[in-house]
């Protein structure tokens, strides 16, 4: 991923912001946007992202909610680099922090935030031809960090009953249930996302909170597209920076 054509510069949540991102392999979807629209953060608060790629779904955060700062972990150094690219393209270098390195090694303030959010990767080692792009691959097929890693490390960073939300396929709902309750992740609320009416869902945003207990609640969920293929008006809302209410 070098050169000047190996990037191009997109419009991202409706044309508000700006997105640097690989020109192949690796590009941003849907998810980053309906992810971003699912965090809940009060003024003045903090909010953390693992795996935040080219920074897309952070930024998407930060031009929601105007008061709030944001850190954002990624393991890739390509991508990193390019979301401090983004970060800097955008103007909001005073309110979101890249910081390049493994989710369960980079040192962060333990129990200091009020949400934390990520998008992990998907797919199970083995259960598809893995992506020929190295970027695309890393960030799409688990490693060695699989999902109870991801929600243990949400957990520390966490503040006491601050939100843990997370968006991944509906056929992984299960090993998403699991991981949060094996970090302590209680309370926790599943938002299917539904293709269209009469379809299975084939995402899920899962949230809850670090540390507390509660039923675990199944939400009506949003419609993604009219019969006719258009994005329905909820979808469309959240997808320009409108936020999606879960529960």
């Amino acid at each position: 991923m070098t050169g000047p054509d190996a990037v191009t510069e997109d419009g991202w949540l409706g044309g508000a912001l700006r997105l640097s991102q690989p020109k192949a392999g690796y590009r941003v979807a849907i998810d980053a946007a309906l992810l971003a629209a699912a965090v809940a953060v009060g003024p003045g608060g903090r909010a953390l992202e693992f795996g935040t790629g080219v920074g897309a779904a952070a930024l998407a955060l930060a031009w929601r909610l105007k008061d709030v700062q944001i850190d954002a972990v990624e393991v890739q150094a390509p991508l990193a680099a390019l979301a401090r690219r983004n970060v800097a393209l955008n103007g909001l270098e005073g309110r979101v922090r890249i910081i390049e390195g493994d989710l369960a090694a980079v040192p962060l303030d333990a129990r200091a935030y009020d949400a934390v959010f990520f998008n992990p990767p998907y797919l199970k080692p083995g259960d598809n031809d893995p992506a020929p792009d190295p970027v695309k691959r890393i960030a799409t097929v688990e490693g060695e960090v699989g999902l109870p890693a991801w929600f243990a490390a949400a957990a520390r960073s966490a503040r006491a009953g601050g939100a843990v939300v997370a968006i991944h396929r509906a056929d992984r709902l299960g090993d998403l249930l699991a991981a949060a309750a094996a970090a302590g992740v209680g309370g926790l609320t599943v938002f299917p996302l539904w293709p269209k009416v009469g379809e299975p869902a084939a995402r899920v945003l899962v949230s809850g909170r670090a540390g507390k207990g509660g039923r675990l609640t199944l939400a009506p969920g949003l419609i993604l597209h009219e019969a006719d293929g258009a994005y329905t008006a909820a979808a469309r809302a959240a997808l320009t920076g409108s936020a999606l209410k879960l529960g």
